[in-house]
């Protein structure tokens, strides 16, 4: 921002504008020669015009800590040339019917994170308000990128930690298709919360986390508090499977 100070003031460092000196008296002329003898010297005071930019300092951020900006989030079309692994013809859902869902979310690392998922078009907005309630807990999510990234495949997307939602694949140990395929089930923290049938844990790096502490990212009631009040069911209140990172619309 620039201030420009009016002629005849000077700036005054740190402090106000102040009045520019007053000219002095005129010169006393004596004598009878018709020489001027000039007795005090002639000060004449020129306008001053200065600009001065001012720095404004960032509130907000402070040196070694992360600026916080809030939740944001978004729910748009997808474009059919990003799901190059996750759907194809044949799928039980076209893709005019998925959405693309932006969320922000808590990392491991205590900063906030932008994370991506596709999701039915009818399930998008009660994912939002999910995704805003873990993020008011402060619930910390590794990774939220599209299975596309891991070329569809669900094992790999779960070794990498990362939460996931729609991929045409069939369900777990069956032939079926999976509610991902529909896009209406979320994969949260796969590593924290592991897929488990009787010795199975899948991912298996999710081993020491299957009794549910109470760690970072490992869902607990706040969590499941927070699907079940916009209409998702948790599998981890499964008989078998027990899938503790699932969640669904539907139950499946």
């Amino acid at each position: 921002m620039a201030g420009v100070v009016a002629a005849g003031w000077v700036l005054a460092a740190c402090g106000p504008a102040v009045p520019a000196p007053s000219p002095a008296p005129s010169p006393d002329v004596t004598g009878t020669s018709g020489e001027a003898h000039v007795t005090a010297p002639l000060v004449t005071a020129a306008p001053v015009t200065t600009s001065v930019d001012l720095v404004w300092p960032d509130l907000h951020a402070v040196e070694g800590e992360p600026v916080i900006t809030g939740f944001r989030s978004s729910v748009a079309p997808v474009d059919a040339a990003r799901l190059t692994s996750s759907w194809r013809p044949g799928c039980p859902v076209p893709v005019s019917d998925l959405r693309s869902v932006t969320v922000t979310h808590w990392t491991f690392e205590g900063t906030e994170a932008t994370g991506e998922l596709v999701l039915h078009a009818e399930v998008a907005d009660s994912a939002v308000a999910v995704f805003a309630a873990l993020y008011d807990q402060g619930f910390p999510i590794r990774s939220m990128r599209l299975v596309d990234e891991f070329g569809g495949s669900d094992d790999a997307s779960m070794a990498a930690d990362n939460t996931s939602a729609f991929n045409c694949r069939p369900v777990a140990g069956g032939t079926g298709w999976s509610e991902h395929a529909y896009g209406r089930a979320v994969d949260l923290n796969p590593r924290e919360n592991p897929y488990l049938r009787g010795t199975v844990v899948l991912p298996p790096e999710g081993a020491p986390y299957a009794d549910r502490p109470q760690e970072p990212g490992v869902v607990q009631d706040a969590q499941v508090a927070a699907f079940a009040a916009q209409g998702w069911r948790w599998g981890g209140a499964w008989s078998s499977p027990v899938d503790l990172q699932h969640f669904s619309t539907t139950g499946r």
